[in-house]
């Protein structure tokens, strides 16, 4: 009876509470329950490419009642049979790369998502500006600052918006940790650190036209941290080898080291590996002197096992981006739809993704020469929110 001073009054007749602001999934299940219908055009889109990001962006757009895909624009044609049959695309137009001036030719498509290979990405890009299409791009725009500027001066122009897919902004977890940091939280970051190691290994194929580890993989680390901190670094250190032979014959590296120096005294540190045989390892660490944040792995289930005298087994950390980072791919894809109809402006900048660039470069700089590489930043080049 000691504990039946404490009994309180029925939750029937207390206030109902109110979900979490970041419960992003229950959001979308209450929005669905009440039928909550906005009084906006569906956005008609093209997607070009079907591959590792591609196929995310398929599954995306087949089940979102916001948009109505037209084309699939893919140069495998022996795909083309099976991607109609399982995903029930009997009104979609199939094109190979050649006749892709249809897409762009075609008033009714709003929208062109741009998920194939890297090289094709800046030709693509401009044709749906000059046709004033929006644009959603992976990343590289292009494969170089002078032509990833172009780009950005075509969509200013012509009045669209060119969005370059830094999906990891939009996952719950780096999403929170961020907001947290920007209020002062752990005070001044003194330390900020990343892991990313990749899983599964990728195919050498793709590795060929990926753009390489420093434009292709380690650009979401730098974008993570130079978005937490809201600052861009003075320096770069980077030791970086290639422990896979077939790796090492194509010129690229699969473990990189990454130092960053702040102007406001903050240092960084990237753990980059194209390897990991344990599952896809995302970790976010804010560090200062209130202080720690940080956003650890996660796991597919929460069941842990009691077995014998093995200790506590658990769930492995998920396999790879297309599951760890799901929710942010479908709340990248939302925002980007609110993008296009005007309701917010775009949470990724051009200038931001042009200083991500320029700090990758210098990356690689620094790996292949062995030296400590200075970064200095124009006006014109800084973020407006910096």
């Amino acid at each position: 009876m000691a504990t039946a001073k404490f009994k309180d009054t029925s939750p029937y007749v207390k206030p109902k509470p109110s979900p979490p602001e970041d419960d992003y999934l229950y959001k979308k299940y209450l929005e669905h329950f009440a039928l909550k219908a906005e009084n906006e055009p569906i956005i008609k889109v093209a997607l070009f490419g079907v591959g590792r990001a591609g196929t995310i962006h398929l599954a995306t757009m087949n089940s979102n009642k916001r948009v109505q895909l037209l084309y699939i624009v893919d140069d495998v044609e022996s795909n083309w049979q099976s991607l109609r049959k399982y995903w029930h695309l009997d009104n979609v137009t199939f094109l190979n790369s050649k006749q892709s001036d249809k897409v762009f030719k075609d008033p009714n498509v709003d929208a062109v998502f741009v998920a194939s290979p890297t090289y094709t990405h800046e030709g693509i890009v401009i044709k749906a500006l000059e046709a004033k299409k929006a644009v959603f791009c992976e990343k590289p725009i292009a494969e170089d600052r002078p032509n990833t500027v172009k780009c950005y001066e075509m969509a200013k122009k012509v009045g669209k918006p060119l969005f370059s897919a830094f999906n990891r902004r939009f996952d719950p977890s780096y999403s929170n940790l961020q907001e947290r940091v920007r209020k002062g939280e752990v005070g001044h970051v003194h330390m900020i650190k990343t892991v990313s190691r990749d899983s599964p290994l990728p195919s050498l194929d793709y590795l060929k036209v990926s753009g390489a580890i420093f434009h292709d993989c380690l650009v979401h680390d730098i974008d993570m941290i130079t978005w937490v901190l809201g600052e861009l670094p003075d320096k770069v250190s980077v030791l970086a080898h290639a422990n896979i032979p077939e790796i090492k014959a194509i010129g690229d590296f699969d473990t990189v080291a990454v130092n960053l120096h702040f102007p406001s005294g903050t240092v960084g540190m990237i753990d980059l590996s194209r390897n990991s045989s344990y599952g896809y390892d995302q970790r976010l660490e804010a560090f200062g002197p209130k202080g720690m944040l940080q956003a650890a792995n996660e796991q597919f289930h929460s069941v842990h096992a009691y077995n014998e005298l093995q200790g506590i087994t658990t769930a492995p950390i998920f396999y790879s981006f297309a599951s760890r980072f799901m929710n942010g791919y479908l709340r990248e894809f939302d925002h980007f739809l609110d993008v296009v109809h005007g309701k917010v402006e775009s949470q990724v900048k051009s200038k931001e993704t042009l200083a991500v660039s320029k700090i990758a470069t210098a990356c690689e700089e620094s790996a292949r020469l062995g030296k400590i590489m200075e970064l200095t930043w124009t006006k014109d080049e800084l973020p407006d929110n910096l």
